[in-house]
């Protein structure tokens, strides 16, 4: 990776800020991309989606929580059973573990409900602050910073942060935004680095923020040939689904869910 180079904290505020200005205008619709109808759902989804894809979680939660919809009736599930519907995420066997205990807890401690505050939730089995910050954040309107894979590898290219320590990488971001905005960036973030900044190849000579950022230049450069590597509602021939996006955005989940249904 380039080094990037070094500015004052004033600076790389205001280049941060415009960053985030760049990725609202380009991902207007970002959201919370596992699928959820209250806070259980989001924890669980959350919890499973370890080392899989929101794509692969959403189809086994949709399964999962018709049989089981809460942590009581989860609690008490037969593990056996857990696991072979847990299998397509991997690690089935100590995923349905830390799902089982997670849900004890929530029984034995909290009466069942998700707690919601940052001290409960981490005390939980399978919880630390990132899931904690997904949860806060989009199931109860609590401000939250969530480093995933993709914010830890994008922050450090923005050069917002030099730590791969997500508890470090947290703070760091969050000192240079407003509380307010925490939420929406995380997914703003996370959206480009699905879509546009990947781990191996990032399109950056169809990036939106390459005005602003200080490792532009290590993926592909030449706009044709980086627009042919972006994905999901940018990839090229999908033009009507990036419309109906940019048109409905208030039904932004929705639409992701039936795009998701009709992919093989």
């Amino acid at each position: 990776m380039p080094a990037v180079p070094a500015e004052s904290l004033l600076a790389l505020k205001r280049r941060a800020r415009r960053i985030n200005k760049a990725l609202a205008e380009k991902y207007p619709y970002a959201h919370a991309e596992l699928d959820f109808r209250n806070p259980f759902e989001l924890l669980v989804a959350t919890v499973l989606s370890a080392q899989t894809t929101d794509v692969t979680v959403n189809q086994v939660t949709k399964v999962l929580f018709a049989r089981w919809p809460d942590a009581r009736s989860l609690a008490e599930a037969d593990p056996v059973e857990l696991e072979a519907i847990l299998k397509p995420t991997g690690f089935f066997r100590a995923k349905a573990k830390n799902v089982l205990a997670l849900c004890t807890r929530l029984v034995d401690d909290f009466d069942g409900e998700v707690p919601s505050r940052m001290k409960d939730l981490v005390t939980l089995p399978g919880v630390g602050r990132k899931t904690a910050n997904v949860v806060l954040g989009n199931a109860f309107g609590v401000p939250g910073i969530s480093v995933d894979t993709h914010f830890a590898r994008l922050t450090k290219r923005f050069g917002w942060t030099q730590s791969e320590d997500p508890v470090q990488i947290e703070q760091d971001v969050a000192g240079l935004f407003e509380r307010k905005d925490w939420t929406v960036l995380s997914h703003r973030v996370i959206f480009h680095g699905r879509r546009v900044c990947h781990a191996r190849r990032p399109a950056c000579g169809a990036c939106p923020i390459a005005n602003w950022c200080p490792t532009y230049g290590m993926g592909e450069t030449d706009p044709a040939k980086a627009a042919k590597l972006l994905k999901y509602e940018l990839a090229p021939g999908n033009e009507a689904l990036l419309e109906q996006y940019l048109s409905e955005q208030h039904r932004a989940a929705e639409i992701r869910m039936a795009s998701q249904a009709r992919t093989p």
